[in-house]
Protein backbone atom coordinates (compact mmCIF):
# COMPACT_ATOMS: atom_id res chain seq x y z
CA UNK A 1 0.00 0.00 0.00
CA UNK A 2 1.09 3.25 -1.01
CA UNK A 3 0.44 6.02 1.47
CA UNK A 4 1.11 9.38 2.45
CA UNK A 5 3.50 10.37 5.19
CA UNK A 6 0.90 12.66 6.85
CA UNK A 7 -2.10 9.40 6.52
CA UNK A 8 0.22 6.86 8.54
CA UNK A 9 1.29 9.04 11.39
CA UNK A 10 -2.42 10.35 12.16
CA UNK A 11 -3.31 6.77 12.22
CA UNK A 12 -0.09 5.28 14.21
CA UNK A 13 -1.24 8.03 16.99
CA UNK A 14 -4.98 7.00 16.72
CA UNK A 15 -4.52 3.43 16.76
CA UNK A 16 -1.62 4.66 19.77
CA UNK A 17 -4.36 5.94 22.07
CA UNK A 18 -7.13 3.49 20.89
CA UNK A 19 -4.67 0.51 22.33
CA UNK A 20 -4.81 2.13 25.22
CA UNK A 21 -8.46 2.95 26.50
CA UNK A 22 -9.67 -0.12 24.17
CA UNK A 23 -12.90 -2.09 26.37
CA UNK A 24 -12.62 -5.39 26.98
CA UNK A 25 -15.37 -8.54 27.05
CA UNK A 26 -15.45 -11.30 29.24
CA UNK A 27 -17.36 -13.88 26.74
CA UNK A 28 -15.73 -15.41 24.23
CA UNK A 29 -17.81 -14.18 21.20
CA UNK A 30 -9.75 -9.81 9.21
CA UNK A 31 -4.71 -6.31 -0.63
CA UNK A 32 -6.21 -7.73 -1.59
CA UNK A 33 -4.81 -5.46 -1.42
CA UNK A 34 -4.72 -2.39 0.68
CA UNK A 35 -5.31 -1.84 4.23
CA UNK A 36 -3.86 -5.34 6.20
CA UNK A 37 -4.47 -5.93 10.30
CA UNK A 38 -2.70 -8.62 12.56
CA UNK A 39 -3.50 -12.53 11.92
CA UNK A 40 -4.08 -14.18 15.63
CA UNK A 41 -1.26 -14.35 17.74
CA UNK A 42 0.26 -17.64 19.36
CA UNK A 43 0.63 -17.01 23.13
CA UNK A 44 2.95 -14.60 24.64
CA UNK A 45 7.06 -15.78 25.26
CA UNK A 46 9.17 -14.41 27.16
CA UNK A 47 8.61 -10.27 26.92
CA UNK A 48 11.96 -8.22 25.47
CA UNK A 49 13.90 -6.22 28.13
CA UNK A 50 12.16 -2.83 27.89
CA UNK A 51 8.52 -3.91 27.27
CA UNK A 52 5.89 -3.50 29.99
CA UNK A 53 3.84 -6.65 30.04
CA UNK A 54 0.14 -6.51 30.70
CA UNK A 55 -1.04 -10.00 30.51
CA UNK A 56 -1.81 -10.08 33.97
CA UNK A 57 -3.82 -6.78 33.62
CA UNK A 58 -5.53 -8.27 30.22
CA UNK A 59 -6.31 -11.61 32.02
CA UNK A 60 -8.07 -9.43 34.43
CA UNK A 61 -10.11 -7.24 32.41
CA UNK A 62 -11.24 -10.25 30.18
CA UNK A 63 -9.57 -12.97 27.62
CA UNK A 64 -10.84 -10.79 24.53
CA UNK A 65 -9.94 -7.19 23.18
CA UNK A 66 -12.01 -5.14 20.70
CA UNK A 67 -9.95 -2.26 18.99
CA UNK A 68 -11.78 0.25 16.59
CA UNK A 69 -9.02 0.85 13.49
CA UNK A 70 -9.16 4.04 11.36
CA UNK A 71 -8.18 3.50 7.89
CA UNK A 72 -6.74 6.01 6.03
CA UNK A 73 -4.25 5.88 3.11
CA UNK A 74 -3.74 7.35 -0.84
CA UNK A 75 -2.90 5.20 -3.51
CA UNK A 76 -1.82 6.71 -7.27
CA UNK A 77 -4.15 4.61 -8.99
CA UNK A 78 -7.32 5.09 -6.18
CA UNK A 79 -6.64 8.54 -4.09
CA UNK A 80 -7.11 9.06 -0.86
CA UNK A 81 -8.72 6.25 0.55
CA UNK A 82 -10.51 6.08 4.26
CA UNK A 83 -12.77 3.59 6.69
CA UNK A 84 -13.03 1.80 9.62
CA UNK A 85 -11.81 -1.40 10.77
CA UNK A 86 -12.35 -3.56 13.83
CA UNK A 87 -9.58 -6.01 15.42
CA UNK A 88 -10.78 -8.82 17.75
CA UNK A 89 -8.04 -10.55 19.25
CA UNK A 90 -8.39 -12.75 22.78
CA UNK A 91 -8.29 -16.80 23.66
CA UNK A 92 -11.16 -18.81 23.72
CA UNK A 93 -11.31 -20.29 27.35
CA UNK A 94 -9.47 -20.35 30.13
CA UNK A 95 -5.97 -22.82 28.48
CA UNK A 96 -3.53 -20.63 28.05
CA UNK A 97 -2.01 -23.27 25.95
CA UNK A 98 -4.50 -22.66 23.79
CA UNK A 99 -3.16 -19.79 21.31
CA UNK A 100 -5.24 -16.09 20.89
CA UNK A 101 -7.46 -16.02 18.25
CA UNK A 102 -8.13 -13.34 15.62
CA UNK A 103 -10.89 -11.50 14.15
CA UNK A 104 -10.62 -8.29 11.74
CA UNK A 105 -13.35 -6.51 9.63
CA UNK A 106 -12.89 -3.37 7.60
CA UNK A 107 -14.59 -1.41 5.32
CA UNK A 108 -13.28 1.28 3.19
CA UNK A 109 -13.85 3.66 0.26
CA UNK A 110 -11.94 6.19 -2.03
CA UNK A 111 -12.11 9.03 -3.88
CA UNK A 112 -12.52 7.22 -7.16
CA UNK A 113 -15.02 5.23 -6.09
CA UNK A 114 -13.66 1.93 -4.96
CA UNK A 115 -14.69 0.09 -1.87
CA UNK A 116 -13.53 -3.13 -0.02
CA UNK A 117 -15.83 -4.80 2.77
CA UNK A 118 -13.95 -7.53 4.48
CA UNK A 119 -14.16 -10.33 7.20
CA UNK A 120 -10.99 -12.37 7.80
CA UNK A 121 -10.67 -14.52 10.61
CA UNK A 122 -7.38 -16.89 12.49
CA UNK A 123 -9.69 -19.13 15.05
CA UNK A 124 -7.87 -21.84 17.37
CA UNK A 125 -10.83 -23.66 19.47
CA UNK A 126 -10.54 -24.48 23.10
CA UNK A 127 -7.14 -27.02 23.43
CA UNK A 128 -6.12 -25.76 19.33
CA UNK A 129 -8.70 -29.07 18.55
CA UNK A 130 -9.57 -27.24 15.43
CA UNK A 131 -7.49 -24.66 13.44
CA UNK A 132 -9.92 -22.10 11.58
CA UNK A 133 -8.98 -19.53 9.25
CA UNK A 134 -10.02 -17.61 5.99
CA UNK A 135 -11.38 -14.52 5.10
CA UNK A 136 -14.80 -12.86 2.41
CA UNK A 137 -14.35 -10.06 1.32
CA UNK A 138 -16.03 -7.90 -1.81
CA UNK A 139 -13.78 -5.48 -3.56
CA UNK A 140 -14.72 -2.86 -6.25
CA UNK A 141 -11.40 -1.90 -6.78
CA UNK A 142 -8.83 -0.62 -9.23
CA UNK A 143 -5.47 -2.23 -10.46
CA UNK A 144 -2.48 -1.51 -12.50
CA UNK A 145 -2.19 -4.11 -15.47
CA UNK A 146 1.13 -4.91 -16.34
CA UNK A 147 0.31 -8.21 -18.36
CA UNK A 148 1.49 -11.71 -17.73
CA UNK A 149 5.39 -12.63 -17.65
CA UNK A 150 8.16 -11.57 -15.78
CA UNK A 151 9.71 -9.02 -18.24
CA UNK A 152 7.01 -7.45 -18.22
CA UNK A 153 7.81 -2.96 -18.64
CA UNK A 154 5.98 -0.49 -17.25
CA UNK A 155 4.86 0.67 -20.60
CA UNK A 156 2.59 -1.87 -20.59
CA UNK A 157 1.00 -0.78 -17.43
CA UNK A 158 -2.86 -0.25 -18.28
CA UNK A 159 -5.62 0.60 -15.94
CA UNK A 160 -8.04 -2.26 -15.11
CA UNK A 161 -11.53 -1.64 -13.31
CA UNK A 162 -13.73 -5.14 -11.78
CA UNK A 163 -15.82 -6.18 -9.25
CA UNK A 164 -14.31 -9.33 -6.91
CA UNK A 165 -15.66 -11.59 -4.40
CA UNK A 166 -13.53 -13.51 -2.20
CA UNK A 167 -14.34 -16.52 0.30
CA UNK A 168 -11.46 -19.06 1.03
CA UNK A 169 -11.97 -21.04 3.90
CA UNK A 170 -9.68 -23.51 5.77
CA UNK A 171 -11.05 -25.89 8.65
CA UNK A 172 -7.98 -28.29 10.14
CA UNK A 173 -8.06 -30.56 13.11
CA UNK A 174 -4.71 -31.29 15.26
CA UNK A 175 -3.48 -34.37 13.97
CA UNK A 176 -0.13 -34.37 16.59
CA UNK A 177 1.58 -31.79 18.62
CA UNK A 178 0.75 -28.52 16.39
CA UNK A 179 0.24 -30.31 13.14
CA UNK A 180 -3.22 -29.66 11.86
CA UNK A 181 -4.49 -31.06 8.78
CA UNK A 182 -7.55 -30.78 7.05
CA UNK A 183 -9.66 -28.87 3.98
CA UNK A 184 -8.83 -25.31 1.93
CA UNK A 185 -12.07 -24.09 0.07
CA UNK A 186 -11.71 -20.98 -2.76
CA UNK A 187 -14.06 -19.30 -4.47
CA UNK A 188 -13.68 -16.20 -6.63
CA UNK A 189 -16.04 -14.12 -8.78
CA UNK A 190 -14.83 -11.28 -10.91
CA UNK A 191 -17.09 -9.25 -12.56
CA UNK A 192 -18.05 -5.73 -13.68
CA UNK A 193 -15.08 -4.84 -16.25
CA UNK A 194 -14.27 -1.60 -17.24
CA UNK A 195 -10.89 -1.85 -19.55
CA UNK A 196 -11.09 2.26 -19.88
CA UNK A 197 -7.64 4.15 -19.50
CA UNK A 198 -7.57 7.71 -20.23
CA UNK A 199 -7.24 7.46 -24.06
CA UNK A 200 -4.31 4.67 -24.15
CA UNK A 201 -4.21 1.07 -25.90
CA UNK A 202 -5.32 -1.09 -22.64
CA UNK A 203 -2.58 -3.66 -22.18
CA UNK A 204 -5.34 -6.29 -20.73
CA UNK A 205 -7.03 -5.95 -24.31
CA UNK A 206 -4.03 -6.98 -26.39
CA UNK A 207 -2.08 -9.37 -24.14
CA UNK A 208 -2.02 -11.94 -26.05
CA UNK A 209 -1.67 -14.29 -23.19
CA UNK A 210 -5.04 -13.29 -21.89
CA UNK A 211 -7.71 -14.88 -23.36
CA UNK A 212 -11.20 -13.83 -24.26
CA UNK A 213 -12.74 -15.74 -21.55
CA UNK A 214 -10.68 -14.19 -19.02
CA UNK A 215 -12.07 -11.10 -20.21
CA UNK A 216 -15.55 -11.73 -19.20
CA UNK A 217 -16.91 -12.29 -15.68
CA UNK A 218 -15.59 -15.93 -14.13
CA UNK A 219 -15.71 -17.90 -11.33
CA UNK A 220 -13.90 -20.45 -9.74
CA UNK A 221 -14.09 -22.84 -7.49
CA UNK A 222 -11.42 -25.24 -5.98
CA UNK A 223 -11.48 -27.81 -2.55
CA UNK A 224 -7.84 -29.07 -1.81
CA UNK A 225 -5.72 -30.71 1.47
CA UNK A 226 -4.21 -28.45 3.50
CA UNK A 227 -1.61 -29.90 5.84
CA UNK A 228 0.45 -27.25 8.24
CA UNK A 229 3.38 -27.24 10.96
CA UNK A 230 3.30 -24.29 13.37
CA UNK A 231 5.84 -24.33 16.13
CA UNK A 232 6.19 -20.84 16.52
CA UNK A 233 5.94 -18.67 19.69
CA UNK A 234 3.29 -16.23 18.61
CA UNK A 235 2.40 -15.91 14.97
CA UNK A 236 1.83 -12.05 15.52
CA UNK A 237 5.23 -11.27 16.58
CA UNK A 238 7.06 -14.46 16.73
CA UNK A 239 10.60 -14.91 18.31
CA UNK A 240 11.16 -18.45 17.63
CA UNK A 241 9.80 -21.59 15.54
CA UNK A 242 8.73 -22.75 12.49
CA UNK A 243 5.96 -22.73 10.30
CA UNK A 244 5.41 -24.81 7.31
CA UNK A 245 1.83 -24.89 5.12
CA UNK A 246 1.63 -27.09 2.43
CA UNK A 247 -1.81 -26.57 0.15
CA UNK A 248 -2.96 -28.51 -3.35
CA UNK A 249 -5.85 -26.42 -4.51
CA UNK A 250 -8.44 -28.81 -7.30
CA UNK A 251 -10.61 -25.83 -9.16
CA UNK A 252 -13.26 -27.80 -11.92
CA UNK A 253 -16.27 -27.53 -13.28
CA UNK A 254 -17.39 -30.11 -10.82
CA UNK A 255 -17.30 -27.01 -8.53
CA UNK A 256 -18.53 -24.62 -10.19
CA UNK A 257 -16.15 -23.19 -11.47
CA UNK A 258 -15.27 -21.76 -15.29
CA UNK A 259 -11.90 -22.92 -15.33
CA UNK A 260 -9.93 -26.18 -14.46
CA UNK A 261 -6.59 -26.02 -12.88
CA UNK A 262 -4.36 -27.60 -10.23
CA UNK A 263 -2.27 -24.99 -7.39
CA UNK A 264 0.42 -26.55 -5.75
CA UNK A 265 1.74 -23.70 -2.78
CA UNK A 266 4.61 -24.22 -0.22
CA UNK A 267 5.19 -21.35 2.20
CA UNK A 268 7.62 -22.04 4.76
CA UNK A 269 8.91 -19.83 7.71
CA UNK A 270 11.98 -19.81 10.63
CA UNK A 271 12.11 -17.47 13.20
CA UNK A 272 15.54 -17.61 15.27
CA UNK A 273 16.64 -14.83 18.03
CA UNK A 274 20.06 -13.54 17.10
CA UNK A 275 21.87 -14.13 21.42
CA UNK A 276 18.56 -12.39 22.50
CA UNK A 277 15.51 -11.71 21.91
CA UNK A 278 16.09 -8.26 21.39
CA UNK A 279 17.17 -9.13 17.94
CA UNK A 280 15.25 -11.93 15.52
CA UNK A 281 16.11 -12.90 12.47
CA UNK A 282 13.14 -14.09 10.05
CA UNK A 283 13.11 -15.98 6.70
CA UNK A 284 10.26 -16.98 4.49
CA UNK A 285 10.16 -18.96 1.27
CA UNK A 286 6.86 -19.01 -1.12
CA UNK A 287 6.46 -21.44 -3.79
CA UNK A 288 3.30 -21.37 -5.71
CA UNK A 289 2.78 -23.45 -8.75
CA UNK A 290 -0.34 -24.23 -11.47
CA UNK A 291 -1.10 -26.99 -14.05
CA UNK A 292 -4.04 -26.11 -16.24
CA UNK A 293 -5.84 -23.03 -17.44
CA UNK A 294 -5.35 -20.64 -14.91
CA UNK A 295 -7.18 -16.91 -14.78
CA UNK A 296 -5.13 -14.07 -14.89
CA UNK A 297 -6.29 -12.91 -11.27
CA UNK A 298 -5.86 -16.71 -9.56
CA UNK A 299 -2.07 -16.33 -11.18
CA UNK A 300 0.84 -16.46 -9.04
CA UNK A 301 2.33 -12.99 -8.41
CA UNK A 302 4.96 -10.88 -6.43
CA UNK A 303 4.30 -7.47 -4.88
CA UNK A 304 3.49 -6.28 -1.57
CA UNK A 305 -0.02 -6.79 -0.03
CA UNK A 306 -1.78 -9.01 -1.80
CA UNK A 307 -3.86 -9.59 1.61
CA UNK A 308 -5.97 -12.09 2.49
CA UNK A 309 -5.61 -15.44 3.23
CA UNK A 310 -4.57 -16.57 -0.07
CA UNK A 311 -0.75 -16.45 0.94
CA UNK A 312 -1.59 -16.65 4.72
CA UNK A 313 -1.90 -12.71 5.28
CA UNK A 314 2.01 -12.41 3.78
CA UNK A 315 3.23 -9.76 2.12
CA UNK A 316 5.21 -10.63 -0.69
CA UNK A 317 8.35 -8.32 -1.72
CA UNK A 318 7.31 -4.69 -0.29
CA UNK A 319 8.87 -2.58 -2.68
CA UNK A 320 7.21 -4.37 -5.80
CA UNK A 321 3.99 -2.87 -7.14
CA UNK A 322 0.79 -5.77 -5.76
CA UNK A 323 0.62 -8.42 -8.38
CA UNK A 324 3.72 -6.38 -10.94
CA UNK A 325 5.05 -9.76 -11.94
CA UNK A 326 2.49 -12.58 -12.84
CA UNK A 327 2.49 -15.82 -14.15
CA UNK A 328 1.62 -19.51 -13.74
CA UNK A 329 4.89 -20.32 -11.51
CA UNK A 330 6.50 -18.41 -8.66
CA UNK A 331 8.97 -18.62 -6.44
CA UNK A 332 9.88 -16.02 -4.01
CA UNK A 333 12.84 -15.75 -0.40
CA UNK A 334 12.92 -12.96 1.60
CA UNK A 335 14.73 -11.80 5.31
CA UNK A 336 13.90 -9.30 7.98
CA UNK A 337 16.26 -8.55 11.34
CA UNK A 338 13.79 -6.92 13.69
CA UNK A 339 15.68 -5.08 16.40
CA UNK A 340 14.38 -4.32 19.76
CA UNK A 341 15.03 -0.21 20.45
CA UNK A 342 13.52 1.42 23.21
CA UNK A 343 10.13 1.06 25.29
CA UNK A 344 7.53 -0.28 22.81
CA UNK A 345 9.96 0.79 19.47
CA UNK A 346 11.34 -1.59 17.24
CA UNK A 347 13.36 -1.54 14.32
CA UNK A 348 13.27 -3.88 11.14
CA UNK A 349 15.59 -4.27 7.69
CA UNK A 350 14.13 -6.66 5.21
CA UNK A 351 14.94 -7.71 1.77
CA UNK A 352 14.13 -10.63 -0.93
CA UNK A 353 14.18 -12.08 -4.21
CA UNK A 354 11.75 -13.89 -6.28
CA UNK A 355 10.71 -14.47 -9.68
CA UNK A 356 7.54 -15.56 -12.15
CA UNK A 357 7.82 -17.62 -14.64
CA UNK A 358 5.28 -19.52 -17.24
CA UNK A 359 7.24 -23.18 -16.95
CA UNK A 360 9.21 -24.42 -13.94
CA UNK A 361 12.46 -24.73 -16.80
CA UNK A 362 12.34 -20.96 -17.01
CA UNK A 363 13.13 -19.65 -13.80
CA UNK A 364 16.73 -18.63 -13.84
CA UNK A 365 19.03 -16.23 -11.64
CA UNK A 366 19.31 -13.86 -14.21
CA UNK A 367 15.66 -12.89 -14.22
CA UNK A 368 15.40 -12.49 -10.49
CA UNK A 369 13.47 -9.32 -9.21
CA UNK A 370 14.66 -7.86 -5.58
CA UNK A 371 12.85 -5.54 -3.38
CA UNK A 372 14.55 -3.75 0.21
CA UNK A 373 13.44 -1.71 2.70
CA UNK A 374 13.01 -0.55 6.54
CA UNK A 375 10.90 0.49 9.13
CA UNK A 376 9.74 0.79 12.43
CA UNK A 377 7.16 -0.88 14.84
CA UNK A 378 4.68 -0.05 18.06
CA UNK A 379 3.84 -2.61 20.57
CA UNK A 380 0.63 -1.99 20.75
CA UNK A 381 -1.35 -4.57 22.21
CA UNK A 382 1.56 -6.12 24.35
CA UNK A 383 -0.82 -8.96 25.63
CA UNK A 384 -1.21 -10.49 22.36
CA UNK A 385 2.47 -8.80 20.80
CA UNK A 386 0.40 -7.61 18.06
CA UNK A 387 2.39 -4.41 16.63
CA UNK A 388 1.41 -1.48 14.43
CA UNK A 389 3.85 -1.26 11.34
CA UNK A 390 5.10 1.03 8.95
CA UNK A 391 7.50 0.50 6.35
CA UNK A 392 9.27 2.26 3.73
CA UNK A 393 10.56 0.07 0.50
CA UNK A 394 11.54 -0.08 -2.98
CA UNK A 395 11.67 -2.64 -5.55
CA UNK A 396 12.27 -3.87 -8.88
CA UNK A 397 9.44 -2.08 -11.83
CA UNK A 398 7.62 -0.07 -8.72
CA UNK A 399 8.40 3.47 -7.26
CA UNK A 400 9.28 2.96 -3.61
CA UNK A 401 6.33 3.41 -1.36
CA UNK A 402 5.61 3.50 2.64
CA UNK A 403 3.54 0.41 3.76
CA UNK A 404 1.39 0.82 6.56
CA UNK A 405 -0.19 -2.19 8.62
CA UNK A 406 -1.19 -4.00 11.60
CA UNK A 407 0.81 -7.55 12.18
CA UNK A 408 4.22 -8.20 10.73
CA UNK A 409 4.50 -9.11 7.16
CA UNK A 410 4.96 -12.38 7.68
Amino acid sequence: MRISILATIFSGLSLSALAQTAPSITDAPAPSTRFTSATAGLPPGPVRPGLRSLAADDEKRGKLTILPIPVIFYQAETGYGYGLGGLLSGRFGADTATRPSNVRAQYWQTQKKQSLLQLVHTVFTPGEAYYLNGEISLYDTRLFYYGKGNNTTNDQESQLNYKLFIVNQRVQKQVAHKLFAGLLYRFTNVYSFDFSDRGRDNSFLTDGRVSERERQATRTSGLGPALTLDTRDNASTTFTGDYVDATVLFAGSGLGSDFNFTRFQLDARHFMPLGSNRTILALQYVGQFHTGNVPFRELAGIGANLGGTLYNNANLLRGIYEQRYRDRQMMMAQAELRQKLFWRIDGAVFGGVGQVANGLNDFGFTGLKGAAGAGIRFNFLTRDRVNLRLDYAAGSGSSAGIYFAIGEAF
